[in-house]
């Protein structure tokens, strides 16, 4: 756990941090480190919900969606896109209302969920991991329309596909936002188009559809391996809603007046992503099994193949080109929320880890590198098996997230709100950390066969359980006492008179810029305030702020709502 530093050490002089332009310009910056200040969140929901799915706009459900029906056959793939849908939409839910409460990202919102300070960083690489894998799988599928429809090499167009994505992300929210909703009634349009189409001239195709065997051992009918392995693909999509909630930050807090409005954005847009999701998975399988006599079962679940096909149903002179634009228009929608996700984690990871931070605009290009290397490697070739690993990894993180939001939260085991800053948490907190490494090991462990056929094919349902059950169980073992390491000692209530979180701004100690108040927290080591970015910075204090923090059971209660704005200790 934290090591407690003697607390009588002088404290250090008050000095003056600066940071560098990127860093210091709101709109490129995004806070990307910090909590989304009202002043900031200017939004109505209607704008953040439909830019938040736009990044959804992704074709990878399609070449899910097929691989899986290629794999399994028609009945086990439509099992297990739906039962891996029911999953991601229950456990999206309390992701996405504590994201769009607090306005916090997914990053901020697991360290206060079980995880500690520390211990959130390495989900931070786990969600990076999820942006840089779907950017390559992504930019593949881009690469492909560009090879059939402009005659490009797939190697050229895995780099145009990555140096295109960089000037929109680089200015985040701003730039995202407009895109998003200017370019959502034309990809919808096309998306179904072909659908339209094929239902009009040959609506028999639907049932036929039914008996698609694929490459199934098993033929068309049900089988619960192909069911546990096909659902354990579709799960790997369980991180995207850390990327929906990289958008539901900027939610505008909610009041009595737009309360419906506010639940119906953060419910279409968070865990809602996964039902035009599972629609598209499902809309992948019929593409195809609808083109596999042209194309072959190898090439079946390429989304541009499935979509020039698709458009030659009632646009035959002009498919390619049509499919081609569909293809690049999607991808770029969703690229864009790839780098801009993948930023965002980078920035959480490096920062702890580093004590430095360049700016969210350095880690795009990280970001993108990654992804471009996967590309040039071939990952698309690899789809099933890279999923259905890392859906072991990312379920056990978010089912301790889970967890900790709808049962220790409701149960008292932990803190009714989320502390994400680094002066109040312990660096490791084993409830949601321990919970995720074991339920992630056992899980694995699982996925190479330990256990047999049934517990490689449910491995990814082997680490829900799991996690789902420690969190609570380490809760009650450790009483709650490594989530709140130290008091909030600052006079300035974190509520406003209104309930909500308060908007009065305070200056920083160390950078002396003024935040609001849920970003700051009391400094003894500088004496005064400091914002959350530079108290995670600072690597000469050694934590001495937390001695004696911890030692008995879990404060409850938000500290803005006790006289004086802190909470008294327990």
């Amino acid at each position: 756990m934290t090591e407690i530093v003697d607390n009588q050490a002088p404290p250090a002089p008050p000095g003056s941090r600066t940071y560098n332009g990127w860093t210091q310009n709101d709109t490129l910056e995004d806070y990307s480190l910090r909590y989304a200040p009202k002043s900031f969140r200017r939004w109505t929901p209607y704008v953040v919900a439909t830019t938040a799915l736009g990044g959804i706009a992704y074709l990878a459900d399609f070449a899910i969606g097929g691989s899986i029906a290629i794999s399994h056959g028609f009945s086990s793939a439509m099992v297990a896109i739906l039962a891996a849908a029911v999953v991601i939409f229950l456990t999206g839910i309390p992701i996405s209302y504590y994201s769009a409460k607090y306005s916090i990202d997914m990053d901020l919102l697991t360290r206060g969920a079980g995880f500690g300070y520390l211990g959130s960083t390495l989900t931070s690489v786990i969600y990076a991991s999820f942006t840089f894998i779907f950017f390559a799988l992504e930019g593949s599928i881009m690469a492909q329309a560009l090879e059939l429809g402009l005659h490009i090499p797939l190697a050229v167009g895995y780099i145009i596909c990555s140096l295109i994505i960089l000037p929109l992300v680089v200015y985040g929210m701003t730039a995202l936002s407009k895109m998003q909703v200017w370019t959502q009634p034309i990809w919808l349009v096309l998306m179904v188009a072909p659908f339209v189409s094929i239902a009009i001239q040959e609506p028999g195709k639907f049932s036929e559809f039914t008996h698609f065997a694929g490459d199934s051992p098993t033929g068309s009918s049900i089988s619960m391996l192909g069911v546990g392995a096909g659902a354990g693909v579709a799960l790997s999509l369980i991180a995207q809603i850390g990327e929906q909630v990289d958008y539901l930050r900027f939610m505008p807090d909610k009041t009595p007046e737009n309360a419906r409005k506010w639940w119906g954005a953060v419910l279409s847009a968070g865990p809602g992503w996964v039902v035009l999701g599972a629609a598209k998975q499902i809309g992948g399988a019929f593409l195809a099994f609808y083109i596999a006599g042209s194309v072959g079962l190898s090439k079946a679940n390429e989304p541009i193949q499935q979509y020039v096909h698709g458009f030659k149903t009632f646009a035959a002179p002009v498919a390619l080109g049509l499919a081609t634009f569909f293809v690049i228009l999607s991808q770029i929608k969703i690229n864009s929320t790839n780098a801009y996700s993948g930023s965002l984690s980078w920035s959480n990871f490096f920062s702890r880890l580093t004590h430095r931070h360049p700016g969210r605009v350095v880690y795009i290009f990280l970001n993108v590198g990654i992804a471009l290397a996967l590309m040039e490697g071939g990952v698309f070739g690899f789809l099933n098996t890279v999923l259905g690993f890392y859906s072991n990894v990312a379920i056990a993180w978010i089912g301790a997230v889970v967890a900790d939001l709808v049962i220790n939260k409701p149960l008292k085991l932990s803190p009714s709100y989320i502390e994400f800053k680094r002066a109040h948490l312990y660096n490791f907190n084993p409830v949601g950390f321990g919970s995720m490494l074991i339920a992630s090991a056992v899980s694995i462990a699982a996925y190479f066969e330990a256990f047999g056929d049934y517990g490689k094919a449910y491995s990814p349902f082997i680490a829900l359980f799991l996690a789902m059950v420690l969190s609570p169980l380490f809760a009650v073992l450790t009483k709650g006492r490594y989530y709140i390491a130290r008091v909030d000692d600052l006079d300035e209530p974190l509520l406003g008179a209104d309930g909500l979180p308060s908007g009065a701004t305070l200056t920083c100690s160390v950078c002396t810029t003024e935040f609001e108040r849920p970003d700051m927290a009391g400094c003894p080591f500088h004496q005064g305030a400091i914002c959350s970015l530079c108290c995670s910075l600072e690597k000469d204090c050694h934590d001495s702020c937390k001695s004696g923090g911890g030692s008995g059971p879990v404060d409850l209660a938000m500290p803005a709502v006790r006289s004086g704005g802190g909470p008294s200790p327990t």
